[in-house]
């Protein structure tokens, strides 16, 4: 069974692997013997989670072993796969989001599987997909707000986040590089639209918006969420996030989600082409639509799953509310114009 040093070793594997092409096992000419691999590798970004029990049923149904690539934000994972797409790093790919997808397919690192497990909401979250991933669950990318020290943060507006009574108090992820910064980004622009979304950037970033390279380090590190290190009270996260935040004694909510200001987020398991184990990268992505998984994700992960009808922690509803109108983009616009957004980003925001 996967563990945190399994997954400790093969992040120096994956480190390794960018210098020297692959990681042992990943070459179908490791395995000239013909015997078929008793693994399967599963590369990912570090919020991936399931709990031990169910990563003991799929090893137990299948007789294979997880092996786990632990990469950084789904963005820095992507442009990974893209880099050593001639010698793949694993088998399947879990984490690719809407806002990367078209990415993921253009550069060709994907094999075509869609998985049969799933109904007609779940196939309808991949729609437009050419049949290469399978959505296995969604969240609504949006600020979240430290209720501590902003009291009316789930009524913030992006109007507001521009206001000087929040300077310096948001910390959003690089949309370069983190996928639910790239969401936030496309948010903004759906919107202010194209002619505005620019001006409203040059707004935050002279109201002191701290941007950093992904989730982890702008929610851990930057956040001053109960379970955080820093002194921003305004990050980009999920909706989500909150019922991990709640006080553990009362049940209250510590944080919220500001639900003007979300984008529909969906995240996708794939089969990469090339790899070692395509029959267990098949079974790995039909099982990430199973039950087990479906109910485990958001606990493990703190997102929706994508099967309908899958029952959800009673304080889903009243801590972790979907927006019932977030913003979004259509995909054909956004595969068009991500990397002419991007770079304006970078040169007008960050530069």
């Amino acid at each position: 069974m996967y563990s945190a040093a399994r997954r400790a070793a093969a992040g120096i594997c994956l480190a390794a692997a960018l210098t020297i092409t692959a990681c042992g096992g990943t070459d179908s000419q490791s395995n000239p013997s013909g015997t078929p691999p008793q693994q399967v590798t599963l590369i990912t970004h570090g919020s991936f989670a399931l709990s031990d029990p169910v990563v003991a049923q799929f090893e137990a149904e299948t007789g294979l072993e997880l092996v786990v690539l632990p990469a950084d934000d789904a963005g820095a994972m992507v442009n990974q796969l893209i880099l050593t797409k001639d010698a793949p790093l694993a088998d399947a790919v879990f984490g690719i989001d809407n806002t990367f997808a078209s990415r993921a397919i253009n550069e060709g690192i994907l094999e075509p599987y869609t998985s049969p497990a799933g109904g007609p909401e779940q196939q309808q979250l991949a729609a437009g997909l050419e049949g290469q991933l399978t959505a296995i669950d969604f969240s609504d990318v949006c600020v979240n707000a430290d209720l501590r020290t902003v009291p009316d943060g789930a009524a913030l507006t992006f109007a507001d986040l521009a206001d000087p009574r929040f300077k310096d108090q948001l910390v959003v992820e690089n949309p370069a590089t983190s996928s639910p910064g790239l969401a936030f980004l496309l948010a903004t622009i759906a919107a202010h639209g194209e002619d505005g979304w620019l001006d409203y950037w040059h707004k935050l970033k002279d109201n002191g918006v701290k941007v950093v390279s992904g989730w982890e380090e702008a929610y851990y590190q930057d956040f001053s969420g109960p379970s955080s290190e820093g002194d921003r009270p305004l990050v980009v996260s999920y909706a989500s996030s909150p019922p991990s935040e709640a006080d553990p004694a009362s049940g209250q909510p510590v944080t919220a989600a500001a639900l003007d200001t979300c984008f529909r987020q969906v995240e996708y398991a794939g089969v990469l082409k090339g790899a070692a184990n395509p029959t267990g990268a098949r079974q790995l992505v039909d099982f990430l639509l199973s039950q087990a998984v479906q109910r485990d994700v958001p606990g493990s992960m703190w997102v929706y799953p994508a099967v309908a009808d899958t029952p959800l922690p009673e304080d889903w509803a009243r801590l972790a509310p979907l927006a019932g109108n977030p913003w979004g983009l259509a995909p054909a616009d956004i595969a068009a114009h991500r990397d002419e957004w991007l770079q304006l980003f970078n040169d007008q925001i960050l530069g």
